[in-house]
């Protein structure tokens, strides 16, 4: 079967799109990042009252490794039915499953009041939350590129990936706005707000999505009948292995993010007796700092190559894993800031970034949808157990920080590996002619 062209549309329109990927992807990191940010300072008080203090903090973050767990099987779910019935209607349903999941989980009462149904219907809510992320950023980025066309696929699929900073942004803003409450009222209503919250962002980002045009990607695979039946399993015969591969391409920027914006969080506060504000302070920093890093190593990708600003940015991330460590367990705040925002801004931003436009060009048209949120969904699913693993590991080593400066380390290296397996060939990058001269 020849492959479908990609033509891109008009430039109003690619730009209009960008940024309804980039409000519907922060409004669904921000809910599902609230979450994270609730299991380090909350939820093991809250829901796991019974248990020690380490055992509450495991089960805190088992709980969020389990939106995790849920996103490949989002991505399925969702990916067939991007491949099948269009992008937008399938985003519009995920952006309204996570509002409502988020939403609940504002009204959830805690152990204190239910018992034992409290920690149960927050997992509950939380897998919904990683369905509805599993299949909501392949669409995303896949409406963002193919909108785009080639010469700039780069630049305006990062504009889905700048949504995972502003959703960052806005969940630990509000954490930090909400923290200033008495710690009493904190625990009993403030931690709700930033989960209430959530559905007025739902409604605006609706507002928004449902005004934008279908890919027009999606249009000619309906035109030329090349649906598919069963995208996973075409999927699967025919390109299987870069499936794997992307799942392994996310580890770099994954575990990186994951031990920085969840797990340190409550390392420092534990460890050193930090502050969560302070720490919280260098997360937002970060997130800022991102909305500039982001599109700027997206428009490189677009000059360099994909796979060139990637790997720089997976041996980036090896690299700083030793002054990592040092800088974390200085106990001097600006030193911990600085951790925070170079190993986000260069090193995770570096992979994260192209990513959106080197996966819809991993995968052919008719299965780009299921192969893009497969793909990177395995690789987050392994991603979102790190918080959990990182406990683990430094309660094995008395405290140490240093395991997960190797974990950070090892998750790059890993995504190195890969990247230098894959090869693009579904409407790759254009050559540097090509991207200066677009027809």
């Amino acid at each position: 079967m020849t492959e479908i062209t990609q033509s891109g549309s008009a430039p109003e329109s690619v730009r209009r799109v960008a940024l309804a990927s980039m409000v519907g992807t922060s409004i669904e990191w921000y809910d599902f990042f609230i979450f994270g940010t609730a299991s380090a300072l909350v939820f093991g008080r809250l829901f796991f009252p019974t248990f020690s203090e380490l055992a509450g903090t495991l089960a805190a973050f088992a709980s969020f490794a389990v939106g995790f767990v849920a996103r490949p099987v989002g991505g399925l779910i969702f990916g067939h039915f991007g491949d099948r019935i269009g992008r937008k209607t399938t985003l519009v349903v995920t952006l309204t499953m996570m509002g409502l999941a988020t939403f609940a989980m504002g009204l959830l009462p805690s152990y204190a009041t239910i018992g034992v149904w409290a920690p149960i219907l927050m997992v509950v809510l939380r897998f919904v939350q990683g369905l509805a992320v599993g299949g909501e950023w392949g669409g995303a980025v896949l409406m963002a590129t193919e909108h785009s066309g080639g010469a700039r696929r780069g630049f305006f699929g990062s504009f889905a990936q700048i949504g995972s900073a502003v959703g960052g942004l806005m969940a630990t803003g509000i954490f930090l706005a909400v923290q200033q409450l008495p710690t009493e009222e904190f625990l009993a209503w403030g931690w709700r707000v930033p989960f209430l919250f959530s559905i007025v962002l739902v409604l605006v980002g609706l507002f928004i999505r449902l005004r934008i045009m279908e890919s027009p990607v999606f249009a000619q695979i309906k035109e030329a009948r090349r649906v598919v039946k069963v995208p996973a399993l075409e999927l699967l015969r025919t390109d299987g292995r870069n499936v794997l591969l992307a799942a392994g391409m996310y580890m770099a920027h994954g575990t990186l993010f994951y031990a920085m914006t969840v797990y340190t969080l409550s390392y420092t506060t534990s460890q050193y007796g930090l502050s969560q504000n302070t720490y919280l302070i260098g997360v937002t920093a970060a997130g800022a700092g991102q909305c500039i890093t982001i599109p700027f190593f997206g428009a490189l990708s677009d000059k360099l190559g994909r796979r060139a600003v990637m790997m720089f940015g997976a041996l980036f991330i090896v690299a700083f894993a030793i002054p990592l460590n040092f800088m974390i367990t200085s106990q001097v705040p600006m030193l911990t800031w600085l951790a925070v925002i170079i190993g986000i801004c260069v090193g995770h931003n570096a992979v994260y970034s192209p990513t959106a436009a080197l996966y819809s060009e991993m995968f052919p048209a008719h299965v780009r949808y299921s192969g893009t949120s497969l793909g990177y969904q395995l690789g987050g699913a392994i991603a979102g157990f790190v918080p959990l693993v990182a406990a683990s590991l430094v309660g094995a080593a008395g405290g140490a920080y240093w395991p997960i400066a190797a974990l950070i380390a090892g998750g790059g290296a890993i995504g190195f590996v890969c990247l230098l397996l894959v090869r693009p060939a579904h409407g790759a990058q254009p050559n540097k002619v090509a991207a200066q001269h677009p027809k």
